[in-house]
């Protein structure tokens, strides 16, 4: 096997660089260099880690249109939602530093329960050790500084893995993160061989994996690393719910953008849109007037919505799971054209409940519809999925609203919105193959500590 791995451009296929694996020396070196920096973790206080991190908030300001071009240019997200992600990004160091001045224990009285002790306990957050966070290609740097913001700000050391796609925005990332004040005892970035990595997520200095990708790689995490801590954010199969008394454009709206943007590469998209019977004309007309208004092709280009997914091989696995839901009886209103990389915006009506989009996760510009009468019958479609990420819901009947968050197997439900609302402080994650744990700042720093208790 190579020990280098080049990356293009997926819209214009140019060449972006050459970049070195790490070999299993170096692996060891960082880990080293990693088990050692704990102890300067410990003796930093949590007002330095804070400062560390708002410095860093300021950094990726002053630093956004480049590494946006370079987000753009390495995965062919448009540039406009390359912008987006850097001001996520931003919003969640300015998070991780303000959650690393909250983080607090507790103290309990033993005489709660009989016999009287006379003791009381002091419940405190202690960092895991080392964290190896590993990054996916859809959001390079807003992903990582949710993992790394968080496990810097509870006292963690850090092992950073981007996906390879992504090396040049990431090792500008971590440069920043230096600048900032993390020490490289305290990160360090790494870009293991395949063959390498069951050793390295099995590895006794590593004491945490917070992982972001797909449920096949998660799955392969979970059978080497044994007992360490697992905070996995994995695939969605979201719904989008449409009632008739839910607000028609704005439904559309969130459709096109939680859908559409990011060329529908998103765990929270909104991959299958459920819409009432009564709203459903007005709904599917609004929805393809909208999509037939949308610039597709260069990413670079400032008016581009839809720019291309990751690879062509990505494209032909959309193109795999529109053909079978053809196959079983959809039909397709717009889109279903392809070009190398490029997924042109595709709606598909009549998609039956068997057909593999409606159960597996489409990464692409898709829109199924559904139409439905009564919410008995799209309860079971909707968890008929072996993902429960996040839901959409656009109604004003509260009734409808507790009776849908009781019966969806999914972490959020968001109400008039889509299925892809997030905010830095709300904690996020989901059920079944969705993943185990919880991302959002605060609820991260915890999942990424253990408490300690002390007995006085």
């Amino acid at each position: 096997m190579s020990n280098h791995y080049d990356v293009r451009n997926p819209y214009t296929q140019e060449h972006l660089g050459q970049f070195n694996y790490d070999d299993w020396s170096s692996l060891s070196v960082k880990l080293e260099l990693l088990e050692q920096g704990q102890q300067r973790q410990r003796c930093t206080t949590a007002n330095e880690r804070a400062n560390i991190l708002r410095k860093l908030a300021g950094l990726l300001e002053q630093n956004a249109e480049r590494l946006a071009q370079l987000i753009t240019a390495e995965t062919g997200k448009t540039i406009s939602d390359s912008r987006v992600e850097l001001t996520r990004a931003i919003n969640a160091a300015i998070a991780s530093s303000e959650e690393a001045r909250q983080i607090s224990g507790e103290c309990l009285d033993s005489d709660c329960f009989a016999p009287a002790r006379g003791k009381l306990g002091v419940v405190l957050w202690r960092p895991l050790g080392t964290v190896l966070c590993i990054t996916p290609f859809n959001f390079p740097i807003n992903i990582a500084m949710h993992k790394i913001g968080p496990a810097f700000a509870a006292g963690n050391t850090i092992l950073f893995k981007s996906s390879p796609q992504n090396t040049a925005s990431s090792l500008l990332f971590t440069e920043l993160c230096y600048q900032a004040g993390m020490d490289q005892q305290v990160l360090q970035f790494c870009m293991p061989a395949f063959a390498d990595l069951d050793q390295l997520n099995a590895h006794p200095s590593v004491n945490c994996i917070n992982f972001t990708g797909s449920t096949q790689v998660a799955n392969a995490i979970a059978a080497v690393s044994g007992y360490k801590k697992l905070l996995l954010e994995l695939g969605g199969n979201d719904p989008l719910i449409v009632m008739p008394d839910g607000d028609v454009e704005a439904a559309v709206n969130a459709t096109i953008n939680q859908r559409f943007a990011t060329a529908g590469q998103r765990c929270t998209a909104a991959k299958r849109v459920f819409v009432h019977q009564q709203v459903y004309s007005e709904f599917r007309n609004s929805l393809l007037a909208k999509t037939q208004q949308l610039k597709v092709g260069d990413p670079m280009d400032e008016q581009t919505f839809v720019g291309p997914v990751i690879h062509q091989g990505a494209a032909q696995e959309v193109e795999r799971l529109v053909n079978d839901a053809v196959a079983r009886g959809a039909q397709v209103t717009i889109g279903h054209q392809y070009d190398g990389a490029l997924v042109y915006p595709t709606i598909l009506e009549a998609v039956p409940a068997d057909a593999l989009l409606m159960r597996e996760e489409l990464f692409g510009p898709v829109v199924p519809l559904y139409a439905f009468t009564e919410l008995d019958e799209i309860v079971p479609i909707i968890n008929n999925s072996c993902y429960g990420l996040q839901a959409g819901l656009f109604t004003q009947n509260l009734a409808v609203i507790r009776q849908l968050f009781e019966a969806l197997d999914v972490g959020t439900l968001a109400c008039n919105d889509g299925p892809g609302f997030r905010t830095e402080h709300f904690p996020f994650g989901g059920v079944k193959e969705s993943g185990t744990g919880r991302e959002g700042i605060k609820y991260a720093i915890r999942e990424m500590s253990f408490t300690k208790t002390l007995v006085i």
